[in-house]
């Protein structure tokens, strides 16, 4: 096969250094082969040339926090859509994500280990996926779609084959309801150390699950040789208790305090902060049917959320980008990078918390994350710098060029085929 050699752009390659001008990426099959001074590269004579035209090159783009298997939509919606029709709708979902230069995601409960398989074997096209299968929650708590009525109306349906249910209580339970998703193809174990925004009886302070529940769940992925746990987790002091199990990662982190970021510092525990997630809620509350209890628990959430992420960043703490995407629609996944440079962080290290430290939280860092010789062929061209403007990567119209695994995904700039001189 031949190799693929990008060129006239500058590079962002994810470390966090400085742009490099004047560098070629080479590609072949799947690896990155090259990164260096044109100037020094060997060219074999058949290289396949990518201009970049002055735009920037990156790695592929994590989003650590996303839902594949649905959008919000109205209760009417949901009620009358056949059970096999998300799959369909799935499809438009990953190939969205996939324009939005976003080439890998880890996908925070509702996607089942048929979908991993079918984009792995070419069936379909979508991001890189590491799955959590179904989250972990109390009866009662986020997660548990029973109504008041008795109804009980999931935004997406779980026990049938492939989802376990998720709602477990006591350390028994945990335990086995953990080893479900393990068995399922978990690859992360999900869990709801706290009630939500979304959730029709609980609030985000709530505390979900016992310390000694949250323990066992940690110690069944270490007996699966590390199987790391994130935590939805906006509370206080579910966020405390979820550290101290020895949680990865704190995902949502709305009501932070000084302690608890200590001890997140202290254990290297990551914060994905879903900025996005109750500005979307609000944006699309009267499309989307949202339900009033989800409107009025935003508002009283958002500025909280960005002063927790701000001052979660100014202590140090390790943050990887997320969204929640499947609360707002798949494909607008950057604008998180916007609201989290809104919230203080630097342009250059909201890229690396897409890029770097978000294959760090996946445990992937090893073959993703960065623009290095040996690691997977992701690959993103955009238009201009997004150092000097970082809102413009949340139109998919700037990102024109990716590359997945080294296959082209999207090609806006019409590639050329010419012998290397």
């Amino acid at each position: 096969m031949a190799k693929t050699l990008i060129k006239n752009g500058l590079l962002i390659d994810g470390n966090g250094g400085d742009p490099q001008s004047d560098q070629v990426v080479v590609i072949e099959n799947q690896h990155i082969v090259y990164v260096g001074p044109e100037s020094e590269y060997n060219a074999t004579g058949n290289e396949k040339v990518l201009d970049a035209q002055g735009g920037t090159i990156l790695p592929g783009l994590i989003d650590t926090h996303v839902h594949m298997m649905m959008e919000y939509s109205p209760l009417s919606e949901r009620l009358t859509k056949p059970f096999s029709y998300m799959y369909f709708e799935a499809q438009k979902y990953l190939k969205n994500t996939l324009n939005a230069g976003v080439t890998t995601v880890r996908d925070a409960l509702g996607t089942d280990l048929g979908v991993k398989k079918a984009i792995e074997e070419g069936l379909i096209k979508g991001p890189r996926m590491q799955l959590s299968i179904n989250a972990l929650t109390i009866t009662g708590g986020h997660g548990d779609g029973t109504q008041l009525n008795g109804d009980v109306l999931d935004i997406l349906p779980s026990g049938h084959r492939g989802m376990p249910d998720g709602r477990c209580d006591g350390v028994a339970e945990v335990r086995k309801k953990t080893r479900e998703m393990l068995r399922a193809g978990a690859e992360v174990i999900k869990v709801h150390a706290t009630g939500g925004v979304l959730s029709p009886t609980d609030h985000p302070e709530f505390t979900q699950f016992s310390l000694e529940e949250l323990k066992a769940i940690v110690e069944e992925g270490k007996f699966r040789k590390g199987v790391k746990v994130m935590a939805h987790a906006q509370g206080s002091e579910g966020i405390k208790n979820a550290v101290r199990a020895g949680i990865h990662s704190i995902e949502h982190g709305i009501f932070i305090d000084d302690e608890a970021i200590e001890l997140m510092l202290e254990n290297g525990t990551y914060l994905v902060p879903t900025l996005l997630a109750p500005v979307s809620v609000l944006e699309t509350a009267d499309e989307k049917g949202m339900p009033q209890s989800a409107v009025d628990k935003s508002k009283e959430v958002i500025e909280q959320h960005k002063a927790s992420f701000t001052k979660a960043y100014q202590a140090g703490v390790k943050i990887a980008m997320g969204t929640d995407a499947g609360v707002m629609k798949h494909g607008t996944n950057l604008r998180e990078l916007g609201l989290m440079v809104d919230a203080g962080m630097t342009p250059m290290d909201a890229i690396v918390a897409t890029t770097k430290t978000a294959a760090e939280c996946l445990g992937w860092v090893d073959q993703i994350g960065t623009i290095e010789e040996g690691k997977m062929a992701d690959v993103v061209v955009v238009k201009g710098n997004p150092l000097e403007n970082i809102y413009s990567l949340a139109d998919n119209d700037q990102i024109q060029y990716v590359i997945k695994d080294g296959q082209v995904e999207k090609d806006l700039l019409h590639t050329k085929e010419k012998v290397v001189s």
